[in-house]
């Protein structure tokens, strides 16, 4: 029984899960509800281990999927709150459906299941209030009835759904529901972002494929599920397979890896809807087999966390715009219930990297304060007692995976503790959010310096080295060799970090420790300058992210600076201005050039068609990120040079970190302290772009900047909301403050 719950936790007792990289069947759990007399309210209080659908006779409850959400499971687990007084007129049969999710299903890319529990559970609590002021509790216990021969016959996040309408419940297999012992102890009411269906799109092109399915094309890549209208004969199978994109007109799975990324419908006779609701996919396109075109009306709806949109960006070149927009989408697809790395393949995880990386981006365009919320609990639950952070958030240790085992300090996928917090203080300028992650942020970071030191003498105590993924990601190389620049990344990550952790520090009145980190900062980036390189800003291993970093972060000075700064445009011109960067430097590259004299040679690397860059992933007609720069050849076809792995997602956000130097650089808009009460606009122009316009929510209103250039003429509208104060830096380096209101200024320009 459930601390404070009167119900008990139910499930199939005599259903035994034993298969390996599959997903136990659904459980369908039911009670009849006798209604005898008027009802004022009725709430169902529910939870589950694995995911679950709620309904009342035939009708679903609740807009959410994938309700309870994913936790640390073992540390804490959600429960929802849904009214249902309009659904209990006249009685009927209150219903759940439990899948395995990530509880119980197949999950991460090695397919392990039962990472948290054996099978699947339910606790629910229907609560009435009648009219004449008596209440009753009806909780979930023996009396309740299960099946595991229900409508769902299949459900999991990789391989899909399998859904038969045929099926009628009343003469299913139910047999008395059992008791089960559950290891969750803390449960606690639903707090995050719920997933949730948004955008419904309409296809924009259908074709039959030589294999003879009839392929759908949406226009655009995303999460989310079809919905299918259609007409048929009772036990008609209709199949839809999912992909990202098209070889040789022909669906391309390949790069899903072991994941079927299909929903399957058995037919009930006549007019019917279906729409998948315990899985979800990554696609753009969907091929149909069973019916004929002339007989299905097929549309498909985005889902992900249901957080506010905030943010806007646009600029006269189209390009740049449609960039934009997949680095929304392509936020938006990962953004389910927890910071994903990608909706499509057999993974779907919480790397901790990606977001680390990205989150500066995302808190421009949406209000992710909830959504982190929820996510930064998990993280400090999961903390390692030594300081490490895990990997992956909610924790899971991968077998033969090292740093999944372990909570092994590792640069920026830990400083995530860091990062994510930092920018969304930044965004929202909440205090609390730096309060509550501080004691991890400074526990994670004495760990990275106890690695540093170990085995270390003199200033290479501060060189953070051993295992990293260093370049994670870089255009050239494999994954040696982006782990084997983990002794450049992780060090100037260090830098970094300690000095945020200073700046948090004297946020928060923590006197002593600011002291700390900032010498921790200042001994880091000197043994950067001391080890790593010459002495005279030249690197002893060259590569793009190895010169970005110290230079961002400011670890270089004057002529050192000058030096490595030379050293980086050598690098970016003769790579054709091609981005060289992994994960780390992506976010930075065109800030360490535009802000230290080299603005045309970052508008050259950001207005690149070539590969790698991100237009070029544009004008091969990309709706989202990619993983991989060059994830297509030239001649459009599948690069897979990492056969046997095939690392390869079509919508993976990191490399979408560039949105934060088009809203800061090309737009101008920056914050100068904590929820914009202080921002700047300083756009830094380009020959190439002629107007830019955005606008972001702050806590004290909206804030808008837009800019053109015209015969001559630079002109500017910003928008100061009251409690703020802007410094807005004209093209010819005048400022002006300026304080609440509207404001129009104008100067000649060359």
């Amino acid at each position: 029984m459930a601390d404070g719950w009167q119900a008990k936790w139910i499930t199939d007792g005599d259903y035994i899960f034993k298969e390996k990289k599959t997903s136990p069947k659904p459980m369908t759990f039911r009670k009849k509800i006798g209604i005898i007399k008027p009802v004022k309210s009725a709430t169902v209080y529910s939870t589950a281990v694995g995911i679950y659908n709620l309904y009342f006779n035939d009708k679903k409850i609740g807009r959410d999927y994938f309700a309870p959400g994913f936790t640390s499971y073992k540390n804490r687990l959600q429960y929802q709150v849904y009214d249902v007084t309009e659904y209990l007129v006249g009685g009927g049969s209150l219903i759940a459906v439990v899948g395995g999710g990530w509880a119980v299903g197949s999950f991460t890319h090695k397919r392990l299941n039962r990472i948290y529990a054996r099978r699947q559970a339910l606790l629910l609590e229907l609560r009435i209030t009648y009219e004449d002021g008596t209440a009753e509790i009806i909780g979930t216990d023996e009396s309740w009835q299960v099946t595991e021969e229900g409508n769902f016959r299949f459900a999991e996040f990789y391989d899909g759904e399998i859904y038969d309408a045929t099926v009628d419940l009343l003469s299913a297999g139910w047999k008395s529901a059992k008791t089960e012992k559950v290891g969750f102890k803390n449960i606690t009411a639903s707090y995050g972002c719920p997933v949730r269906s948004h955008e419904e799109f309409k296809p924009v092109n259908v074709f039959k494929s030589g294999s003879g399915e009839i392929v759908y094309d949406f226009g655009q890549n995303f999460s989310g599920v079809i919905k299918a209208e259609f007409c048929a004969k009772k036990g008609t199978k209709l199949v839809f397979r999912h992909s990202e994109i098209l070889q040789n007109g022909e669906l391309f799975t390949e790069a899903l890896r072991s994941a079927k990324a299909t929903v399957t419908y058995i037919a009930k006779e006549g007019r019917q809807s279906y729409s998948p609701s315990m899985t979800y996919m990554g696609f753009r396109y969907v091929g149909v087999s069973g019916i004929e075109e002339k007989d299905l009306e097929l549309s498909a709806l985005a889902i992900y966390s249901d957080m506010p949109v905030v943010g806007k960006f646009a600029c006269s070149d189209e390009r740049l715009n449609r960039l934009h927009d997949n680095v929304v989408w392509s936020a938006k697809s990962n953004f389910m219930d927890i910071p994903t790395d990608c909706p499509q393949r057999d993974e779907r995880m919480g790397w901790t990297g990606d977001i680390a990386v990205f989150s500066s981006t995302a808190v421009f365009n949406f209000d992710t304060s909830r959504f982190f919320d929820k996510w930064l609990k998990d993280m400090r639950s999961d903390q390692g007692r030594s300081g490490g952070i895990p990997v992956i958030v909610p924790h899971i240790a991968i077998p033969g995976q090292f740093e999944t085992m372990f909570k092994f300090p590792i640069d920026y996928w830990g400083d995530s503790c860091i990062l994510v917090p930092w920018a969304e203080y930044r965004a929202r300028g909440d205090v609390a959010v730096l309060r509550q992650n501080y004691p991890m942020m400074k526990k994670y970071l004495k760990a990275c310096k106890r690695l540093a030191e170990a085995f270390s003498f003199g200033k290479r105590r501060r060189i953070w080295k051993f295992h990293h993924y260093g370049d994670w990601c870089a255009p050239d190389g494999n994954w040696k060799i982006w782990m084997g620049r983990g002794k450049w990344t992780a060090t100037a990550c260090l830098c970094n970090s300690s000095e945020i952790v200073a700046e948090i520090a004297g946020i928060l009145g923590e006197e002593e420790d600011e002291k700390y980190f900032r010498r921790l900062s200042s001994e880091t980036a000197d043994a950067f300058r001391s080890v790593l390189t010459d002495g005279n800003g030249k690197l002893k291993n060259e590569f793009q992210t190895a010169y970005v970093l110290p230079v961002y972060y400011g670890i270089f000075e004057g002529k050192e600076k000058e030096n490595a700064l030379k050293n980086l445009v050598c690098l970016v011109k003769n790579g054709g201005y091609g981005i060289g960067t992994g994960f780390p430097g992506t976010p930075y590259v065109l800030f360490a050039l535009a802000d230290n004299g080299y603005s045309d040679e970052a508008y050259k690397m950001l207005l690149n068609e070539s590969c790698p860059s991100w237009l070029y992933e544009v004008k091969a007609g990309a709706t989202t990120i990619w993983e991989r720069w060059d994830a297509l050849k030239e001649d459009g076809s599948f690069n897979n040079k990492d056969a046997g792995d095939v690392m390869v997602s079509f919508n993976h956000y990191a490399g979408g970190a560039v949105g934060d130097f088009l809203y800061r650089r090309v737009l101008g808009l920056e914050a100068a302290a904590g929820g914009y009460k202080e921002f700047k606009v300083k756009p830094v122009l380009c020959r190439e772009i002629t107007s830019a316009s955005g606008e972001t929510d702050t806590p004290y209103g909206k804030i808008k900047a837009e800019w053109k250039t015209e015969n001559g003429v630079f002109e500017i509208n910003v928008k100061v909301p009251v409690g703020t104060r802007c410094l807005l830096t004209l093209p010819s380096g005048k400022e002006k403050i300026l304080n609440s209101g509207n404001f129009n200024l104008r100067e000649e320009y060359d």
